[in-house]
C-alpha cells in the first residue's frame, strides 16, 4: 500500500470518474486504474462498484476513503515539518472566504500579505460557510475566514477580529430619530434579510429571536448582497443590519442613516479556520499575523457581545 494508491482513490472517490482523476492526478487513466485495482487486490475488497455510473464508494470503501483522507493529509505534514525547519513561507494555499467578509476584509490585506510574502500562491474562492466546511474536511480547502463559534471539533479557529452589527435605518423608519439603538427594538418583520445560505443573516435572526418571544418565518425581502439590502431599503422597503466594515465605503448620504448599537454591541466573531490536522501552520499565522495587524486600525470596538452564526442558536 503507498500514497500515491491512496492520493489516487481519493481522486477518484471526489470525482466519480477513473478519467477525471487521472486528468487531475496528472497520470493516464490506466495508471490510476491499474494501481487501485492493486490495492483492492491487496485487501481483498472491492473499493468501488463500477457497475453504478457514476462510480460509487462500496460501503467498506466508503471507510476506507475516510482513513485514506487522514493517512494523506499527514503524509502533507513532513513537508510542513520541512517548511517550517527551514523558515519557508510559500508554496500553494487554498483560502475560502464567505461573500459577507471578501468584499471587505480582500482589499484591505491581500496587497501587504503578497507583497510580504511573495512565495506564497493564493487561490482564493468565494463560498458560504456550509461549503467551506466540507471542503476543509475533505481537504480541498486549506484554511478558510468565517464567522465562528462553529462547534465544530473538527475544525480549529483562530479569532481575527470582532466585527459589530450596525443599524441601517430608512427615512420615514419607526427608528428613524433614534440615535442609537437596542437590540430590542429590532423586529424580523420589518427587517430585510440576505437570502438562506448565509451565516450573517442567521446571526441577524439569532439577533432577533434573543428579543422576541414569536418569529414569523415569512420575511417582506430578501437579497443576494449587501449591496441590495441597502438600495431596498432607501426605496423604503425596511431596515438591515450591515457588518461594520461594510460602512465604511458607504457615502455620506447613506451614512446619515447608520445608527450603531448601544455597548455591548452585538457582533459577529470573524475567524481563521482550518482544519484539526494543522497542515501548513506557518502560512495560516502568516495571515493572522497580517490580518489582524491591518484590521486593527479600521475596528477599535472592545464591549461586544458575540452572537453566532449557527443557525437557530443563541450564544451567551
Amino acid at each position: 500500500m503507498t500514497i500515491t494508491q491512496l492520493y489516487y482513490v481519493l481522486a477518484v472517490a471526489e470525482n466519480q470518474n477513473f478519467t477525471k482523476a487521472a486528468e487531475k492526478c496528472f497520470v493516464t487513466q490506466p495508471t490510476l486504474s491499474m494501481q487501485i485495482q492493486k490495492l483492492e487486490e491487496q485487501l481483498d475488497v472491492q473499493i468501488f462498484d463500477r457497475s453504478k455510473k457514476p462510480i460509487e464508494l462500496t460501503e467498506v470503501g466508503k471507510k476506507i476513503v475516510k482513513q485514506a483522507r487522514n493517512i494523506v493529509n499527514e503524509s502533507y505534514r513532513i513537508q510542513d515539518i520541512v517548511d517550517q525547519q527551514k523558515g519557508f513561507i510559500g508554496g500553494e494555499f487554498k483560502l475560502g472566504i464567505i461573500p459577507t467578509i471578501m468584499p471587505t476584509l480582500l482589499p484591505m490585506f491581500l496587497k501587504t500579505f503578497i507583497k510580504r510574502h511573495p512565495k506564497v500562491k493564493l487561490k482564493i474562492e468565494e463560498l458560504n460557510t456550509e461549503e467551506i466546511i466540507t471542503r476543509i474536511k475533505e481537504g480541498h480547502l486549506d484554511a478558510a475566514i468565517a464567522s465562528t463559534p462553529l462547534d465544530d471539533d473538527r475544525i480549529k479557529e483562530r479569532v481575527l477580529y470582532f466585527e459589530p452589527f450596525v443599524g441601517y435605518i430608512p427615512k420615514n423608519h419607526r427608528l428613524q430619530n433614534k440615535k442609537t439603538i437596542e437590540p430590542s427594538d429590532l423586529d424580523i418583520n420589518d427587517m430585510l434579510l440576505l437570502e438562506d445560505g448565509h451565516c450573517f443573516r442567521d446571526g441577524v435572526i439569532n439577533l432577533c429571536k434573543a428579543f422576541k418571544n414569536h418569529l414569523d418565518d415569512a420575511f417582506q425581502l430578501e437579497s443576494g448582497s449587501i449591496e441590495t439590502l441597502v438600495k431596498l431599503s432607501n426605496e423604503g422597503l425596511g431596515m438591515t443590519l450591515l457588518p461594520y466594515l461594510h460602512t465604511l465605503d458607504l457615502g455620506e448620504k447613506e451614512k446619515e442613516h447608520l445608527r450603531f448599537f448601544n455597548e455591548p454591541s452585538p457582533a459577529r466573531e470573524v475567524s481563521i479556520i482550518y482544519h484539526k490536522s494543522e497542515l501548513k501552520m506557518q502560512i495560516i499565522e502568516a495571515l493572522q499575523d497580517v490580518i489582524s495587524g491591518i484590521i486593527r486600525g479600521a475596528i477599535t470596538f472592545q464591549n461586544v457581545k458575540i452572537i453566532s452564526p449557527i443557525k437557530n442558536k443563541i450564544q451567551n
